[in-house]
Order: C-alpha cells, then structure tokens, then sequence
C-alpha cells in the first residue's frame, strides 16, 4: 500500500464516520448504511463525541472491523489503512480491533437499534445504500439482549433453533419468527431492528407479520414454508450465549513489555487490584482482563517504535497464549485512557497528589445553590444531592437489627407511597451526602444496640467519637474504640467521660472542621465541654484513654476516583452476574424490560424498568456481585440506590445528556408495538392470498419450494408500482383491498396534498390511505416543508418521537 496515500477528509462535527477499505483505498460509508457490514470486508470506524457531558469523554476512538471471510490481503490493507488514519488523529485517539459476533461494548454502542452482518463483499453489496429495494431474499438470524446484532445465514430451516429469533426478509414482507425460548425483551428489541430496516432501506413500504406461537400465525408459516419448504424433524435446541461473566472479567494482570537486545520481553508485574503508580511513562504496558480483552498502554515518553508495535505486541500475546483470534485489543495512550481501562484500578487520577480534585471539591460545595439541584440535575449528579435534605425522618426504630426486617420495613414504606419512593442501601461509614444532610452533619453512630425506646443508653463510661468532615453534607461522628491509638492529626474527636466532654482538635483540622465540631457536640448533651488542641492534653485525657500511645499524625487526604459514570445492562442467563456496557448511554438506552446499573464511582443506582418483573428481586444482590467481583477490587460497603421507572431522582437523571420526564408516558407494550408494526389486520390476508397464488412445483420427496414460487415472489417485488399483486383467498373471498392498492396513483407515489391528510379523521381520508401512517402519502417536498427532515430521517427516529411529532403536526 502506497504509505504516502490520501487519507479521507474527517469531519470532526460528525459523531460517526465509517469507511469500507477497497483496492487500497477507503471509500466513505453514508449515514443510511452504517450498522451494515459485509462479511468479506473490513470497515474503519471512527467516533468523535460531539458532547462534554462526563459520560463521553474526551477521546476519540478508531476500530478496526474485520469480516470473518475477510482475506488476508484486505485485512493488511486496512490496518495499513488505520495506522496512517490514527498518526492523523494523534494519541488522543483509542484503538480498537474489532472482529465479526464479537465486538466490544463500545461499538456496539454506536448503532441502535443494532448491526446487521450480510454475506459477500463490497461488490455484492453496492446496492446496500439504495431504499426502496424490494428484489430481496434473505434469513436473518437475529440475537443479543442489548446489542442486538442478525446475522444473514442460509435460507433453510435448518438456521433455525428454539432460543432465538429470524427474520425471512422477502422486500415488500418481513416474517419475525420468534423462538419459543426467547424473552420478552429479546423479541421487543428483535423487532425494533426488523422496522428499522423496513423504514432504512424500503422507507416503511413493506409489511411486517410477527410469528409467536405457529398454531395462531398459520398464514404466516403457510409464507415461511413457500419459500423455506415444508419443515422436517424437530428444531435445534437454544444455542447457550457466550457471555462473559463478571467473575471472569476480574481476572486482570498487568505486564511490562519491553526489547532486551534482540529480544522482546514480556514480564508479569501485578493481578488484581492494580494500582495506577504501575505504569511509567517511559514504559508500554500490557494488560489481560481474563482473556477476553487486552489492553496496551502506551507512556508518553515511550519511544515511537513501542508505540508503533503495540498492536501487533497484543496480537503476538493472544497468540502465545492461545486466546481466540477474535479477541478484543484496546491501545490506550498515557492521558487518553478510555473509563473501561481507567477503571481496572484501584484509583485513578490525572492530578496524582489530588490538588484538582480537592480544591474542585471545595469550589463545587461552596456554589451550592439547593434550588437549582432540581433545575440542573447535572449538578445534583455531581454533588449526590437531590435536595437540602429536609423534611420529616421516618425509619426503624426497633432494637431489630436484622436486614430482613429492615428490608420488609422499606417495602411497607414503598406501598404506603405507591412505590414512588427511591431505595439507598446505605452501610455504616459510606453515607451519601443526602443522608449525610437529612440529619444536618449531626448524625452520630454509637456502638451496641439502642433501647426499647430507640433511644441511645446514657453513658456510663469513657467513650470516644471520631468526627469526619467540614459541613451539614458531608459530616458523620462514629463511635471508635476508647483508646489513644484511635487518635488522628487530621481529624476531630470528642472524648466522652462521666464527668466531661473533651473537643479534641487535631494539628491538621481546619476551621471548617471545627465550627462544624461545636456544632455536633451539642449531641452530647449534660456533659461539660472542654477544648482541647493536640499537644496541649491535661493528664485527665490520657488517663481516660489508659494512657499515650502513638498515632497517625499525618493529615488524612480525601479518596480521589475517576467520575466518569458508567452504564451497564444486568442479565444472569447461566446463574452469572453478566454485565453488558453502553457507553455513549442516553435515555433511550432505558428499556422498561431492563434492569440497568449505573456505576457513578461513590454509589451504585440500580434501574428498575417496570416490565423487569422477577428479576426486580435480584437487583441488590446484582449490585453487591457487581462491587464484590470488580476488577479494581471496589469498597463492598457503597450505597446502591434502587430507582424505579418513573420515579428517578436528580442525581441518576443529572448522569444523562438529556431527560425528557414524559418520555414514559409515550412508553408502548411490546404488544402494542406489534400490533402497531403489523399494520391494517387486512394486509396479513393479502400476503397469504398472493402465497396461494403461487404455481408450487415441488418433486417427489423435496421438500423445497420450486423455482416457480421464487418467481412468483420476484415478479410481485419487482412490479412497477412495489405493491403485491391481489389473489384470492382459500376460502374463494376477495380480500379487503391493502392500502396502496386502494389508494389513487398520487397517494402511492406519496404526492396527496397536505390539507387532504393534516388533521383530518379517519373517515375523511383519501380512500386507501392509511390512518397509522398519514405522514407517508406526502409528497417528499411537502414533508421536508412541514417535519424540517427527510422521510427517511423521520422513520430512523424512535417510534415515541415519530408518534410525538405527528401529533404535534396534525398526523396522528
């Protein structure tokens, strides 16, 4: 390949650009095939975030796809081709290769509502981009949970198994055959692929019937088997996933790879939990997270030839290791590392002595405005307040301690308010902030049990209280041992005897610490109060504490963590906790079907959609194998929140780029988005009447439909006018007319006038039109006039934001 080749423009205002390599070139990929990939081909993939919300980042990132019939040749070309590309961009770019069925999260991301792999090349596939191609014959074979991806396979029964879904794509029909073995939020995410391909390359002119049980859908399957042939024997059973389970991916080990002499060295220097000081700028490091992804790191003052060979260093690794040839690599630059790898650490921090994130800290909690936390959700995200933390306190109050009963407690509470309440599990030590501020920095924790009253026994002997904090949102006073080795320079304390209470004020305390500590003693009340400065004990104090004893005189710093949040679906289809990340996450990526996690570094939220039905049970539990199994080894006691849908606080809202609080109100049922895809009732009766039109000639013993069925479905495709041409039914009936039929040779050519469809009802129609979708019989002119895009901009939106606009315009 020519090393001094023009490279493609970039357009850095464009989120996702995609080209196709060929004949040593890459040729640009339009907007209206991307999710498309040919199996013969590889594909460069580069995503700039147009968004400086702290769920995008700052890094671009390139991938690197490879068909799995791709050649040797093609794949040399493209890598070629992404290296001079990634010199372009510079090092504050991530490198992803990326191989067919098994992507990374991160370009899954991309392509809602999923990819679509077909078979052949560039060549075979030139006519991808074109709409309204209706000469289709095709078996999809379609999985995933919330990377959906349909795979074209061979046109038999024999593709088909009980665990998943297919879609026979025959241009103007498409048959959604559900498995029997498939979930609910599998066939709703099945089909929004399959009408966002009827709306993408037919432009919505084709119709869509959905097979669940074959007994109910006889017509249907009478279509499937014209084509496919009659079915012999029984169907394979569900293909097991090949998800990986978090406990696998908390298998982390970081090496150092370097040249000694002639030869490459590749030495083990740490596993689980890594620490960040690992990695020397000087250095390129790598790492294996349990052998389904590595990471390459690249120092910033590592020399250009490391930096040249990262790439094929990993594959070299995958190699030796015998990993899978498909296996995920990411090249991470130093300062350019994406949240995923940044997370495989036990902290992680730009600023290494947490200057920044003090002194950010500091001005963040002095601009606390508590009535803007509700009109910027983004700052009530940033400060975990939802509020100023008033209002009445209602809770346990029983010498019970059990969390069963603590748990049932919630639940009382959760009915009493129609489940509009938001559950923080909440352990002793890691209070958010809002809890924190519920009881105004007062909060103090005592050891043992209260008495029958709830109330805290008197004290009777020497106690100390250790206080942590500067104000009402962050301040928690917690009983320690009553000894002088409890003691610590940094912090506050308050020696509790019979007689008196001592302030005890370390060297390092600052005088927000201590206004806040005259203010907490108060707790402690008909004790005189003494204050006290280190170094200046009267002899009573230690001889309260049995005497002097060293302690930590250093000042305590504050636990500095990356703040990028991070989204996850939850599923445990073999028992396993398994996790699948979106990581350009918007609120579209909320399904009512789902059960999604939402890591925001100091607490987790788990979102409940309200169709998620038993699994709702599992949630917490979900939560706490989620913080036992992480890689970067997580503290076990940090709040999970439960947010159910419908109910979400400010501080998940404020993680999203955007929150449209109605969007739920619009949210339909899988059943009614079939029956809203399906269409007019007598359009199924038309299909299956064309069927039996079909001059079926089969031989003795074949099973397969005869050249003459496959004709009779060309010739109805390919008609002037893409409509399907009228038969009879078996019953000897006409059937209804279908709405292109119907409809005058203006209104199917999409040229009726405006006045005769905007707010018109149904009985004012133009015969044939149909009610569902009155915006398609517009002219392409008019409808870029009145909606402000094209028709197939319109049909590539969400099915809740077409329905929005349409009756904002007058079309519903």
């Amino acid at each position: 390949m020519d090393i001094n080749q023009d490279l493609p423009a970039i357009d850095s205002h464009r989120a996702l650009q995609i080209w196709v390599t060929e004949n040593l070139k890459m040729l640009p990929l339009p907007e209206r095939a991307h999710g498309t990939f040919f199996e013969e081909c590889c594909y460069i993939i580069l995503h700039v975030p147009q968004s400086p919300k702290a769920n995008q980042g700052e890094s671009s990132d390139l991938h690197y796809w490879i068909g799995k019939e791709a050649s040797a040749e093609t794949q040399g070309a493209a890598f070629t081709s992404v290296q001079h590309l990634q010199e372009v961009l510079g090092e504050q770019t991530v490198l992803h290769r990326e191989s067919q069925g098994h992507e990374s999260d991160c370009f899954h991301s991309y392509f809602h509502p999923g990819v679509v792999y077909r078979k052949g090349g560039r060549a075979s596939g030139l006519k991808q981009v074109e709409t309204n191609v209706y000469n289709v014959q095709r078996l999809l074979h379609i999985r995933g949970r919330k990377h959906v991806s349909a795979t074209e396979v061979t046109l038999s029964w024999n593709s088909f198994n009980k665990g998943d879904i297919f879609l026979l794509d025959l241009g103007k029909v498409m048959i959604q055959w559900n498995g029997p073995k498939t979930s609910i939020s599998e066939k709703s995410r099945a089909l929004a692929l399959t009408c966002s391909l009827r709306d993408r390359e037919r432009s919505g002119r084709a119709q869509i019937g959905v097979v669940e049980d074959e007994n109910k859908a006889t017509d249907l399957v009478h279509i499937m088997e014209a084509v496919l042939g009659c079915r012999s024997g029984s169907m394979s059973a569900a293909v097991p996933s090949d998800s990986v389970s978090q406990q696998q991916k908390a298998n982390v080990r970081l090496y150092h790879v370097f040249e000694k002499g002639m030869d490459l060295v590749v030495q083990e220097l740490a596993t689980r939990p890594l620490t960040q000081d690992l990695l020397q700028e000087e250095g390129c490091y790598l790492l294996d997270q349990g052998g389904f992804k590595i990471y390459m790191w690249q120092g910033r003052k590592s020399s250009p030839q490391d930096k040249k060979s990262a790439f094929t260093r990993a594959v070299g690794f995958i190699q030796a290791k015998g990993y899978p040839s498909y296996t995920n690599v990411e090249v991470v630059s130093d300062g350019a590392e994406s949240t995923a790898f940044q997370q495989l650490f036990q902290t992680w921090s730009k600023e290494p002595d947490g200057k920044k994130h003090r002194e950010g800290h500091k001005r963040m909690q002095a601009k606390l405005d508590v009535s803007k936390l509700h009109t910027q959700p983004e700052l009530a995200a940033q400060l975990r307040m939802v509020d100023d933390g008033s209002g009445q306190v209602e809770g346990l109050q029983t010498t019970i301690e059990d969390t069963k009963a603590l748990n049932l407690n919630a639940e009382e509470m959760d009915l009493m308010y129609h489940g509009a309440l938001v559950q923080a599990h909440v352990t002793m030590g890691r209070e958010p902030p809002h809890f924190l501020a519920i009881f105004q920095g007062q909060l103090v924790v005592f050891q043992g049990c209260a008495d029958n009253g709830g109330k805290r026994p008197p004290i009777s002997s020497t106690r100390l209280f250790h206080m942590q904090g500067a104000d009402s949102l962050n301040t928690r006073t917690m009983e320690v041992p009553a000894r002088a080795s409890s003691l610590m320079s940094g912090d506050i304390f308050f020696l509790v005897t019979t007689d008196v209470c001592y302030l005890w004020f370390g060297k390092g305390c600052n005088g927000d610490q201590r206004e806040m500590a005259r203010m907490v003693v108060t707790v402690f009340a008909g004790n005189n109060t003494e204050t006290v400065l280190e170094g200046r004990e009267p002899p009573h104090f230690w001889e309260a504490l049995g005497g002097r004893a060293p302690y930590p005189s250093n000042k305590r710093l504050p636990e500095v963590s990356s703040t990028q949040p991070r989204l996850f679906e939850c599923s445990s289809p073999s028992g396993c906790l398994v996790l699948t990340e979106v990581v350009f996450f918007d609120q579209e990526d909320l399904d009512k079907y789902d059960i999604m996690l939402l890591d925001a570094c100091q607490e987790i939220f788990l979102w409940l959609g309200e169709e998620a039905g038993e699994q709702r049970k599992e949630a917490v539990a979900w939560g706490r194998e989620y913080l036992r199994t992480h890689p970067a080894e997580r503290i076990l006691d940090t709040p999970i929140i439960l947010v159910k849908q419908g109910h979400e606080p400010a501080t998940f809202t404020g993680w999203f780029v955007t929150w449209d609080p109605y969007k739920w109100m619009n949210n339909q049922s899988y059943e009614e988005v079939v029956e809203g895809s399906l269409g007019p009732a007598s359009a199924i009766s038309e299909i299956t009447a064309e069927v039996h039109n079909f001059q079926l000639t089969r031989g003795p013993g074949d099973n397969k439909a005869g050249p003459l069925t496959l004709l009779a479905f060309k010739s109805s495709q390919e008609s002037p006018e893409n409509d399907l041409k009228l038969g009879h039914r078996v019953d000897g009936k006409n059937p209804s007319k279908s709405p292109s039929e119907g409809c005058s040779s203006s209104a199917a050519n999409g040229s009726l006038p405006r006045e005769r469809l905007m707010h018109q009802a149904v009985e004012d129609l133009p015969q044939g039109v149909d009610p569902a979708r009155k915006e398609f019989y517009l002219s392409d002119s008019d409808f870029q006039d009145i909606f402000g895009k094209s028709k197939e901009e319109f049909y590539n939106m969400a099915k809740w934001k077409q329905q929005q606009e349409k009756k904002k315009l007058g079309f519903f």
